[in-house]
């Protein structure tokens, strides 16, 4: 891997991460509303749960397991 695809991997890492904390914030904001819409609720954690998937692929791909 180049040094260009590695710092491109980190920089899409970086943000997927940001947007994975920004949408905890937004699933613990609409949990604790009195009108708490489910069904929106549970489209923001699936989404968070695919971002969550796709940061553990980046992750194996930066990081890969060397087994001795």
């Amino acid at each position: 891997m180049s040094e260009a695809d590695e710092k491109a991997l980190r920089i899409q890492l970086a943000q997927l991460r940001q947007e994975h904390r920004d949408l905890d914030v937004a699933v613990e904001a609409l949990a604790t509303t009195a009108n708490c819409d489910a069904l929106q609720l549970q489209r923001l954690k699936k989404k968070k749960l695919m971002i969550k998937d796709r940061i553990s692929s980046l992750e194996d791909q930066l990081f890969p397991d060397i087994i001795a």
